[in-house]
């Protein structure tokens, strides 16, 4: 029989533990490029996050968003590859006060296709990048956006 004092305790113990791991992320889940994120302009970013490594552009790339978009804090976006090995998905917005928007790490049983939502200050070009093999590839797309969304 369990005592009521003893239930509280773990009730107290469980609930501390949860609060303080929302409240304490752990960062060594997280591969973060600080740099490349906090680059202002686009060739800052892609030399951060790409270091040492030229950009091929490549056609096996299919970037899908609209061409034109009303509001820049909602820009659906799907990007779809035919290269094989894809390691990551990177999107880069060359106008956007930080550049580097995600990326995105795949494992090796996944397809080369992400779909999400950015946010895009202005009118720009889109850039993606895609890791395959170890060498980044890249296609880009002008977005037309008439209400800034990065404010």
């Amino acid at each position: 029989m369990i005592k009521r004092r003893y239930l509280l305790k773990l009730l107290f113990a469980g609930s501390s533990a949860i609060a303080y791991s929302l409240l304490f992320p752990v960062k060594v889940l997280a591969r973060w490029n600080e740099a490349a994120y906090a680059a202002e302009n686009i060739n800052e970013a892609l030399s951060a996050y790409y270091p040492n490594k030229q950009l091929i552009t490549s056609n096996k790339i299919n970037i899908t968003v609209r061409p034109e978009i009303e509001n820049g804090a909602v820009v659906p976006i799907k990007v779809n590859t035919d290269l094989k090995n894809v390691e990551s998905i990177a999107i880069f917005v060359e106008k956007n006060p930080n550049p580097l928007i995600a990326n995105f790490d795949l494992s090796p049983a996944c397809k080369g296709f992400i779909s999400t939502r950015i946010k895009m200050d202005g009118p720009s070009d889109v850039l993606v990048v895609v890791v395959s093999d170890g060498q980044p590839y890249s296609t880009s797309k002008s977005v037309m956006v008439h209400a800034g969304g990065c404010g």
